[in-house]
């Protein structure tokens, strides 16, 4: 019996695109500003931690505003960067500039699910305060009751790590047998796999992760019952 789903959000729940250019799109835009004018408050750790991981002790805002860009643009995963996106994107939601968006089938699926019992977390590689926005601010209202909490990369660890889903497990206190994890991407249901979960890949028209076996993949939330899955 399924008592706890988790969720990824770029891809599974949102549109990447939404994510990349809603979320990624602001925090390049007001990323120089807000370092300048929070340099000795909560961007001080921000710039301390990029200028330790690069080597790079007397980076002027300017400079960090430079680097974290660039990260922002591969993608990379750092933690002052997350740290930033955070911070700059809480002010976008509570402004009225910024609203999660998600695929039509979701929320019925969430609303559904929930209803059914089961509780819902999120796992993705945004940071954990950006999640709750997302959830909270979103398009069709606040779907923040839906969720009982949220894993990101400092507070679980890589999504292509099965010890990290390990680490959730042990934090939400149900069996991994009991689990089921939805993600676009193929080494994250490999990880999960590997830590006992049960997976459902989730491709959608125009997302860039393909599906790739053996697991089974569906096109929309509405193909997936909890209660009809095979073995782990």
């Amino acid at each position: 019996m399924i008592r706890a789903i988790v969720l990824d959000i770029e891809g599974t729940t949102s549109p990447t695109d939404s994510v990349r250019t809603d979320l990624y799109g602001y925090t390049e835009k007001h990323l120089p500003t807000w370092l300048a004018e929070n340099a000795t408050g909560a961007a001080e750790s921000v710039i301390s931690q990029t200028r330790e991981l690069t080597g790079e002790p007397e980076a002027s805002t300017d400079r960090i505003a430079e680097i974290l860009t660039g990260w922002l643009h591969s993608d990379v995963k750092a933690e002052p960067l997350k740290a930033a996106q955070g911070a700059i994107c809480a002010e976008g939601f509570r402004a009225g500039d910024l609203h999660g968006r998600f695929f039509d089938d979701v929320v019925p699926a969430l609303r559904a699910w929930h209803a059914a019992g089961h509780t819902l977390y999120i796992y993705s590689s945004g940071s954990e305060r950006n999640q709750r926005d997302w959830f909270a601010y979103a398009d069709s209202g606040d779907l923040s009751p839906l969720i009982t909490d949220h894993f990101d990369l400092v507070s679980a660890g890589p999504k292509r790590a099965a010890a990290s889903y390990q680490t959730i497990t042990t934090r939400i206190g149900v069996a991994a047998s009991e689990t089921l994890f939805l993600s676009d991407h193929p080494d994250e249901l490999d990880a999960a796999v590997t830590a006992g979960w049960h997976v459902i890949g989730v491709h959608r028209p125009g997302e860039p992760n393909p599906p790739r076996p053996p697991h089974t993949w569906v096109g929309t939330f509405a193909e997936v019952d909890p209660e009809e899955l095979p073995d782990p």
